[in-house]
This record gives structure tokens, C-alpha cells and sequence, in this order.
């Protein structure tokens, strides 16, 4: 199962820019995001191919009920074979696995950024992501990350701290003597 929401990010220069995230329910993995000025249906419908390549489409698309997703974005999803399930109007709890995401990075990215351009939130995200994926730990997957790391002992040397999303947070590693 997979879940498909749009998040919006305000610049300096009051421009509104539009964040789709396409994440997997099983481990929660980001696999799919991109940022626009002016979202269309066809746009989406587009958009909803590029992190499915090659059969590899979920079952379910979880997805609120905005109307960005129109009758193109509908029929492409069928088209692939995947079952959409919308959620009640006004209930993005039921949506739970974007919906924490898209808090997750509000709180823990973009409100400590001031955003100028697109070029500086895409770089900004994908630095975030691969935080988020490889080393931010995750509660409800036993405090592993989306991308599973190995575990250090104590015998591999003292613990050094490694910057990560620009300053951010940290990633703690142990490292050889």
C-alpha cells in the first residue's frame, strides 16, 4: 500500500510551492517526491507513473479528496491497476503514515529554513529524505530507520557526530581508533 499527499511551502517572496510525497506504508520510505508552482491533474496523473516503474505499482493508493486529483489522475491510476482508497472529507487521520510525514518535516526541516526558490527547497528535501530514510530513527519500526542500518558496539571505536541537513540534526557514528 502506498499513500499520495500535496503539502504546501510558502517562500520569501510569499510564492506558494507545492510539495507531492508518494510514501510506502510497509516501511514508510519516502519513494517519490517533486515540487511545483501550479498543480494540475494532468500534471499529477504524470506525476503518479515516475515512482512505479516497471510493474512494480501497489495494490492501494491511499489519497485525500482534493480535487487536484480529477478524472485524468483517476483513470492513469486505474490504468496501472492500482485501487485508490479516499479517505472522509476533513479527516486526514485517516491518512496517518503522509500526514505524520508531512509533520515530520515541517517540524524537523522546513520550519528552521527560510525557503527562497525551488531549487533550494528540492535540495533542501532531498537532504532531508535521505536524513529521514537512512538515519532518523522511527518509533513505530522499532527505532530503525525506513532503510534498515546495522547496529554499532562499543568495540568499533568512540562515537563522532556527522552534520546532516545542513546543520540540522546529527548522524552519531562510532569510529575505528
Amino acid at each position: 500500500m502506498a499513500a499520495i499527499d500535496f503539502f504546501v511551502v510558502p517562500t520569501i517572496t510569499l510564492r506558494l510551492l507545492y510539495v507531492l510525497i508518494v510514501i510506502t506504508h510497509k516501511r514508510r520510505k519516502v519513494i517519490y517526491f517533486n515540487i511545483t508552482e501550479a498543480p494540475t491533474a494532468e500534471g499529477t496523473a504524470q506525476q503518479v507513473v515516475n515512482p512505479f516503474p516497471y510493474n512494480t505499482a501497489p495494490k492501494y493508493l491511499l489519497r485525500d479528496r482534493d480535487s487536484i486529483y480529477g478524472s485524468v489522475f483517476v483513470q492513469r491510476v486505474e490504468g496501472m491497476g492500482i485501487k485508490e482508497k479516499l479517505i472522509a472529507p476533513r479527516s486526514p487521520w485517516q491518512n496517518p503514515y503522509v500526514e505524520r510525514l508531512v509533520g515530520s518535516i515541517r517540524r524537523e526541516c522546513l520550519d528552521r529554513v527560510i525557503v527562497f526558490n525551488e531549487r533550494q527547497l528540492r535540495h533542501t528535501l532531498e537532504s532531508y529524505f535521505k536524513y529521514y530514510q537512512k538515519i532518523r530513527p522511527h518509533r513505530s519500526l522499532s527505532h530503525d530507520s525506513p532503510i534498515p542500518r546495522p547496529v554499532e558496539s562499543p568495540e568499533c571505536g568512540k562515537v563522532i557526530e556527522m552534520p546532516q541537513v545542513g546543520g540540522l540534526h546529527h548522524q552519531y557514528l562510532r569510529q575505528a581508533a
